[in-house]
């Protein structure tokens, strides 16, 4: 079995009104050395089957399922 961690986030050129709104927060917490903030979010899958397969399938995943091509990118990395 892998684990594998697959992390989406916006492409740099799409606006993120969720990572802005908390990038304006964060000083009025006391951090004001933050320049800026991007959200997407972490997926966590559990795979069987053959290792070989495994960029296969999991490409097939995020770009079909997980991530919208068109705004997002994704990258993703099996756990050690």
């Amino acid at each position: 079995m892998a684990v594998v961690h697959i992390d989406v986030m916006l492409h740099d050129e799409i606006l993120d009104p969720q990572g802005q709104a908390v990038e304006r927060a964060l000083p009025s917490l006391g951090f004001s050395s933050v320049a800026g903030v991007r959200i997407g979010k972490h997926i966590e899958v559990t795979l069987d089957g053959d290792p070989d397969d495994l960029a296969e399938q999991v490409e097939g995943m995020a770009s079909k399922l997980l991530a919208n091509p068109v705004i997002e990118r994704f990258t993703w990395r099996v756990e050690e």
